[in-house]
C-alpha cells in the first residue's frame, strides 16, 4: 500500500479475540505500517490493537443475558460508530458477534467505510432473512465453514471460504499421554475433560450438572483424573470455587482447552467453538448446553437446523450426543461418557467420523488466506472512487479438501 492504513477491527468473546488476533498477525506481516483500533481482547492487544473497548463488554449469550446489558452494549456500538466517523478508517474488519457487528456495519455503510466480515453469521441456520442485510452492508464475507460460500453466493453475497481458523489453532491429533505430560497430569491414568465455557453466565448454568455427572462417573471409575481448562477472560479462583465441596477435584489449566481434550479419554463440552475444537482433536465427547426458557423458545421458533453442534452439522448426522436443556442431566451425561470409556468399538467408530469432519474443513492456513483476501480488497479500494467499490471475489478451490 502507498500509505499507512487505518483499520477498524471489532471482535467479541474469547474465540473471536483469538481468531481476530491471528488475522491481525497475518495482516501485520503484509501491511507492517497498518494501525488497528476498535474492540478486542488480550490476543488482539498483543498484535497492536488500540482497544477503545474490551471484548468482554458485549460477551453475552441469549436474550435473558442481553437485556440487562443492553444499555451498555448500545453505548459501545455508538462509541465505535463515532470513532469510525472521526477517524474514517480505510477498512472495517468485523469478526463474528453478528447481532452487534451487523448493526455496526449498517452505520459504517452510511460513512462509506468498506466492510470485510470474518466468520459469517449462521444465516443458513438462524434468521435467514438477515442475508439481505448482509448483502447491503458487507463488501466481502470471509467464511469458515465449507458450505457457506456457495449458500451466500447463491443469494448475492460476495463470499469466500478461507478455511477454518480452529484448524490453525489446534495441535495435531496425537496420543493422549503426550498431552497429559505437558499439562502435568499422570500420563498412565485415564482422563475426563470438562469444558464449561468461557462466560460466567453459561458456566453457572452448565457446570453444576457437569460436576454432578463427573461425580457419577468417578464413583464407578476411581482411576479417572479430571482436567478443566480456564478460559483466558475467566477468573481462575472463581472457577475453582465452583468445585468446593464436590467429590470432583480437577486440575485447572490456564487456557489450553484443546490440549485438555487431547489429554482426555472422553470430554463433556459446552456447546460452541469448544465443541468444534473437541471434535477436531478426535476424542469422544458429549455436547451439553442450557439456556433460559425465553432463549429456548425463540431458538425453537426461528432455528432451521437439525443439530446444535457444528461437528454434527459438518458430519451431516448426529455423530456426537447433544444433551440440551431438560435432557442435560447428570444421569444422561454419565451414561454417554461411560459408553465411550467402556465400549472400544463404539469409541473407534466415533473417532473415524471425527477424522472425516476434520478432513472436510481442508488444510490449515485460514488466517493467512483471510489476510490475503483483505489485502486484495484494500487494493481494489485504492483503485476505485469513494463509494464506488465493486467487489469480485473468486472462489478458492485450493482450500477445498
Amino acid at each position: 500500500m502507498s500509505r499507512p492504513l487505518n483499520i477498524l477491527i471489532v471482535a467479541g468473546e474469547a474465540s473471536g479475540d483469538a481468531h481476530a488476533g491471528a488475522l491481525m498477525r497475518e495482516l501485520r506481516a503484509r501491511l507492517p505500517d497498518a494501525r488497528f483500533f476498535g474492540m478486542g481482547g488480550p490476543r488482539m492487544r498483543e498484535q497492536g490493537l488500540e482497544a477503545l473497548y474490551d471484548a468482554s463488554e458485549i460477551a453475552v449469550m441469549g436474550i435473558g443475558e442481553v437485556l440487562p446489558k443492553l444499555v451498555r452494549i448500545l453505548g459501545v456500538l455508538r462509541g465505535l460508530a463515532r470513532a469510525a466517523e472521526a477517524r474514517r478508517p480505510d477498512l472495517a474488519l468485523l469478526v463474528d458477534v453478528p447481532d452487534f457487528n451487523l448493526r455496526l456495519a449498517k452505520r459504517l455503510r452510511r460513512l462509506a467505510v468498506p466492510v470485510a466480515y470474518y466468520i459469517s453469521p449462521m444465516v443458513w441456520a438462524w434468521r435467514p432473512r438477515r442475508v439481505k442485510q448482509i448483502k447491503r452492508v458487507v463488501d466481502t464475507m470471509l467464511c469458515i465453514l465449507p458450505f457457506e460460500e456457495a449458500w451466500l453466493r447463491e443469494r448475492g453475497v460476495e463470499a469466500l471460504y478461507v478455511g477454518n481458523p480452529v484448524v490453525d489453532a489446534l495441535p495435531a491429533p496425537a496420543p493422549a499421554a503426550g498431552f497429559r505430560e505437558r499439562l502435568g497430569l499422570e500420563t498412565a491414568r485415564r482422563t475426563l475433560a470438562l469444558l464449561p465455557g468461557s462466560r460466567i453466565s453459561e458456566i453457572s448454568r452448565v457446570l453444576p450438572t457437569m460436576i454432578a455427572a463427573a461425580e457419577r462417573i468417578l464413583a464407578t471409575r476411581g482411576d479417572l483424573q479430571v482436567v478443566v481448562p480456564v478460559a483466558p477472560m475467566l477468573d481462575r479462583d472463581w472457577l475453582a470455587a465452583q468445585f468446593a465441596g464436590s467429590k470432583c477435584a480437577p486440575r485447572l489449566v490456564d487456557g489450553r482447552a484443546c490440549e485438555a481434550v487431547g489429554a482426555s479419554d472422553a470430554a463433556i463440552v459446552c456447546s460452541g467453538t469448544a465443541a468444534l475444537e473437541a471434535g477436531l482433536m478426535q476424542r469422544p465427547f458429549v455436547v451439553v448446553y442450557r439456556v433460559t426458557l425465553l432463549t429456548e423458545l425463540v431458538f425453537k421458533l426461528f432455528s432451521r437446523i437439525p443439530h446444535v453442534s457444528l461437528v454434527n452439522l459438518l458430519a451431516g448426522r448426529r455423530l456426537v450426543p447433544e444433551l440440551l436443556q431438560r435432557e442435560f442431566t447428570p444421569e444422561r451425561v454419565a451414561a454417554e461418557v461411560g459408553r465411550w470409556l467402556d465400549d472400544e468399538a463404539a469409541r473407534e467408530e466415533l473417532v473415524r467420523g471425527l477424522v472425516a469432519v476434520r478432513e472436510s474443513l481442508g488444510p490449515p492456513g485460514a488466517s493467512a488466506r483471510a489476510a490475503e483476501a483483505v489485502v486484495s480488497l484494500l487494493r481494489r479500494i485504492e483503485t476505485q472512487p469513494a463509494g464506488a467499490l465493486t467487489v469480485q471475489v473468486e472462489p478458492s478451490p485450493q482450500v477445498k479438501p
